[in-house]
């Protein structure tokens, strides 16, 4: 075998252990999702990562790895839909020449799961009222969406002619899905007893420990995300590139831990789990646009900057009167959008050149070129993205309504969308569950307090 063998056979390798996982930050976003929304919600919630998984990795197939990856022009890809055999086991070869280093099924498996995270957080602000078919329509359009800016910036499209640094997709996964999810959030409205005319009124979650597990696993996979983005283990003259990816990563989002849990404890008096968490996410989401790009001591800048933007932004989208159970829109928008613009202030040089991406930025520099680039990459994208998504929302909303009705969503979308319960034992009688007789003969041998009894209706329950 010879050395180039070699070499295909370990990127290939990494390549594929890297989307494995991030496959696995589905399971992050279904505890995350779950923990910070109200149990009669929680296996609907948890349960639409496994479905829109799906949908997404179908059209991706068909037509979305093509539009983001195939050969084509600098607009959109325009070969490799439905892809054969052979084009999925050619390498640096048509349809798919933009993948020099694995080959074309190593490419889709990999991008693919990205486009599925990228799906995950646009129903973190649209959570708790949203009808179960929009997950199947919007899902679908936004895996197309999504792939057209992939092109652009990733896929030899004109933001990536342009030096556009957005090593794993601040803005092309996660300031997508937030655009996406805000658009949804603004079509739904807020759910139910949300605000008392400008007044937010605390829906807490039902699960905090959950929701760290949750972080946890988001924490995980990002060692996939971003070092998994260099699609090799040898990167420009670099061998074993990722492993510094990884360390940036990791830097940022112990950062983001701290900062988060320290605005909190400053603006809320008290230091917020769950602000806590969304300043881990904050930090990861940024980062990722820089973890190649920049030293470790600006990872760490980003990683403080992004806790202290999950909590003020937090905060902030529900002042003006916005939904967002999960904090999508500030957690991975604005926290996208710092971390975009932030590697075209903090890019080494010298890793621009490694990545044969974009310039050196302002500090190394003095040339706010990158900046300037970085900040028409956020425009266009942000324009093209949420205009396309509201546009959709706002279609299915007149034609068919995507918002479930009122007692639908008293009621709790676990039984009415799906005729089950993610907590059966709180909501209807359950042999050996809570309130029943078996249950009290184990209260009455050592255990001291006894849980109230089930609820008698679905409305009591709710």
């Amino acid at each position: 075998m010879k050395n180039t063998d070699l070499l295909l056979a370990a990127n290939t390798l990494w390549v594929v252990v890297a989307a494995v996982l991030v496959m696995f930050m589905q399971a992050g976003f279904a505890f995350l999702e779950a923990g910070l929304t109200r149990m009669k919600n929680a296996a609907h919630i948890a349960g639409k990562n496994v479905l829109i998984f799906g949908v997404c990795s179908l059209v991706y197939w068909a037509v979305g790895f093509g539009i983001a990856f195939g050969d084509g022009n600098k607009v959109i890809g325009t070969h490799g839909f439905l892809p054969s055999v052979d084009s999925l086991l050619a390498v640096g070869a048509k349809p798919y020449s933009f993948f020099t280093t694995v080959p074309g099924a190593a490419g889709y498996f990999f991008e693919v799961v990205f486009a599925g995270v990228s799906l995950a957080i646009v129903w973190g602000a649209m959570a708790e009222r949203a009808k179960l078919w929009v997950y199947f329509v919007f899902g679908a359009a936004f895996t197309v969406i999504y792939s057209i800016t992939s092109h652009w910036v990733w896929g030899g499209g004109w933001l990536f002619g342009l030096g556009m640094q957005d090593f794993a997709g601040s803005t092309v996964v996660h300031y997508q899905g937030a655009l996406a999810a805000l658009a949804g959030a603004l079509l739904l409205g807020p759910r139910i007893g949300k605000f008392d005319g400008r007044r937010g009124n605390p829906i807490p979650g039902h699960n905090i420990p959950y929701a760290v597990l949750g972080t946890i696993i988001l924490w995980f996979g990002w060692f996939g995300f971003n070092p998994g983005s260099t699609l090799g283990v040898v990167t420009g003259d670099r061998i074993g590139f990722f492993a510094y990816v990884a360390m940036t990563t990791n830097l940022a989002a112990a950062a983001g831990a701290v900062s988060g849990a320290l605005t909190a404890w400053l603006v809320l008096r008290k230091p917020d789990i769950s602000m806590m968490l969304n300043g881990v996410l904050a930090a990861l989401v940024a980062v990722t646009a820089a973890s190649g790009f920049v030293a470790p001591w600006a990872a760490v800048v980003i990683g403080l900057v992004s806790g202290v933007i999950a909590v003020v932004g937090v905060l902030a989208v529900e002042r003006i009167g916005i939904d967002d159970p999960i904090g999508a829109v500030a957690v991975h928008g604005v926290s996208g959008v710092w971390g975009t613009v932030a590697t075209g202030l903090f890019a080494v040089p010298a890793l621009a050149a490694t990545l044969n991406t974009g310039r050196g930025g302002f500090v190394y520099t003095g040339s706010l070129h990158q900046v300037w680039i970085q900040l028409l990459g956020l425009a266009a994208v942000g324009a093209f993205t949420f205009s396309a998504s509201f546009g959709c929302l706002w279609a299915m909303k007149r034609l068919w309504g995507i918002r479930v009705e009122e007692e639908t969503e008293t009621a709790g979308l676990d039984v009415s969308e799906h005729g089950m319960w993610g907590y059966p034992e709180f909501y209807i009688p359950v042999p050996g569950g809570y309130g029943t007789e078996a249950h009290s003969h184990l209260l009455s041998h050592g255990h001291r307090h006894r849980p109230p009894a089930p609820p008698e209706s679905i409305e009591e329950a709710a």
